[in-house]
C-alpha cells in the first residue's frame, strides 16, 4: 500500500494520496493541501486518482478540493450525508460545478486490491467518518484480544490503516466544540467502541500531524488510559469557556498545546481547547 502525505503548515492538517501500488487507481483522503506534492507523487508513481474521500466538512480539510479537481476534473467527492450541506456552503473552495456524493458506514469502495470501509466516528462533527483501508485478500488476524466476532465495519482483521480525521490524534483526541459537533459521549464511543476495536498493529493516519497506531494509543494516549481505568480522573476546580467546571484531564494536543476534558456542574462532560481553561 502506498500512502503519501502533504501537511498544511498553517493548519497542520493532512492530505493523503493512497493506492495499492504504482500504476494503479488511487484516492485522496481529505484535501486541506498543499496538493502540489501529491500531484507530483501521483505523476511519479503513475497513480490515477478517482475519488476524494472527506472525513468531514471543516475548511482545513477541504480547502484544496478545487485545486485537486482542476488537475483531475472527474474526481468524485464523497462525504457523509450529514456533512454534505455544510460542505456546499464553502462554495468556491470546491471549484466550479462540483458535485458531491455521499457515503456512509456499511458501504465499501474498491481501488485495485484495496477495500475502503467508512466507519462512523461522530463527535467532532455529526457525520465524521474514519476510513479503514486494507487489502481485500489480507490474511485474517484476530482483533483486540477478548473481542468477539468481526471488528468495526465487518473487518475480519489483518494489515490495515485507518484515516481518523479529527477523531483521534497521536497522543490526543478531537474536541467537541467545533462547528457541527455532537457530544463528548459520541467522541468517546467512537474512539473506544470503534477505533480501539481495531487490531493493535493498525496504523492510524490522523487529520493533523503525525501517524501513530491503535496499539500505541491504547497504551499511551492519556484520554484512553483514563477511559480504560488505568489512570485516575482529576478533580481540580477550573473555569472552562468562562464557566465553572472540574478539570478531569489536561492532556497534550497535536499542535503542541493542550486539550482539556472537563466536567460541568450538571455532570456532563466536554472536550475543549486547553487554552480556554483556567485553574
Amino acid at each position: 500500500m502506498i500512502v503519501e502525505r502533504a501537511l498544511n503548515e498553517r493548519f497542520l492538517s493532512n492530505t493523503y494520496l493512497v493506492a495499492d501500488g504504482e500504476g494503479g487507481p488511487g484516492f485522496f483522503v481529505d484535501a486541506g493541501g498543499p496538493v502540489a506534492p501529491l500531484v507530483d507523487a501521483a505523476k511519479r508513481l503513475k497513480i490515477e486518482p478517482t475519488h476524494v474521500l472527506l472525513t468531514h466538512h471543516h475548511f482545513d480539510h477541504v480547502s484544496e478540493v478545487g485545486a485537486l479537481r482542476k488537475r483531475w476534473p472527474k474526481l468524485e467527492l464523497l462525504i457523509h450525508p450529514l456533512e454534505r450541506d455544510p460542505l456546499l456552503e464553502l462554495g468556491e473552495s470546491l471549484g466550479k460545478g462540483a458535485e458531491i456524493g455521499t457515503i456512509g458506514p456499511g458501504e465499501t469502495l474498491t481501488f485495485g486490491s484495496l477495500e475502503v470501509r467508512p466507519l462512523g466516528t461522530p463527535g467532532h462533527t455529526a457525520g465524521m467518518l474514519s476510513f479503514l483501508v486494507a487489502a481485500a485478500d489480507s490474511p485474517t488476524r484476530s482483533p483486540r484480544p477478548g473481542s468477539v466476532g468481526p471488528g468495526p465495519g465487518g473487518f475480519q482483521g489483518g494489515e490495515a490503516v485507518v484515516f481518523t480525521g479529527d477523531t483521534l490524534f497521536k497522543g490526543s483526541v478531537g474536541g467537541v466544540r467545533a462547528p457541527g459537533h455532537t457530544t463528548y459521549t459520541d467522541l468517546r464511543d467512537s474512539i473506544m467502541g470503534t477505533l480501539m476495536e481495531l487490531p493493535a498493529e493498525t496504523i492510524v493516519y490522523p487529520g493533523h500531524t503525525d501517524a501513530t497506531s491503535v496499539g500505541r494509543e491504547w497504551e499511551q494516549n492519556a484520554f484512553i488510559r483514563v477511559w480504560r481505568g488505568l489512570d485516575a480522573e482529576g478533580s481540580e476546580a477550573c473555569v472552562a469557556l468562562g464557566e465553572p467546571a472540574t478539570l478531569i484531564l489536561l492532556g497534550e494536543d497535536y499542535d503542541g498545546g493542550k486539550k482539556a476534558w472537563v466536567r460541568w456542574p450538571d455532570g456532563s462532560d466536554d472536550i475543549v481547547p486547553g487554552s480556554r481553561v483556567e485553574t
